[in-house]
């Protein structure tokens, strides 16, 4: 088994539909211990992240955080302990704006 510390995705969506920044590879494990998000914009702008372990639902029933503001030219780092491991799983960021929020994920993958 190897662990490999890194970046594991980043995102800056450009419309306003849910896309997935992060999905493990096939017999990947993987801890995601947090993500960035940075609002490059002159105004606010509101965020959702959402955590489908088998799938690509992203909605209520997977949102961990939904529609919370971010200020302008602003960043925050969510410190999280969320576990993936399986290859059909996805993390999946949405904003109320295009390209506006870069979002970063970093974490380590267990092969």
């Amino acid at each position: 088994m190897a662990t490999t510390l890194k970046q594991l995705g980043q995102l800056m969506p450009t419309n306003t539909t849910a896309a997935s920044i992060y999905s493990p590879g096939a017999s990947t494990q993987t801890l995601i211990k947090s993500i960035v998000v940075c609002n490059t914009s002159a105004g606010a702008v509101t965020y959702r992240i959402f955590h489908d372990d088998n799938g690509t639902t992203y909605d209520t029933t997977t949102a961990l955080y939904y529609d919370v503001s971010l200020a302008a030219n602003t960043s925050i780092i969510l410190s999280l302990n969320l576990v993936m491991d399986d290859s059909t799983g996805n993390l999946a960021v949405r904003t109320s704006s295009a390209n506006d929020l870069t979002f970063t994920c970093y974490g380590a993958e267990i092969t």
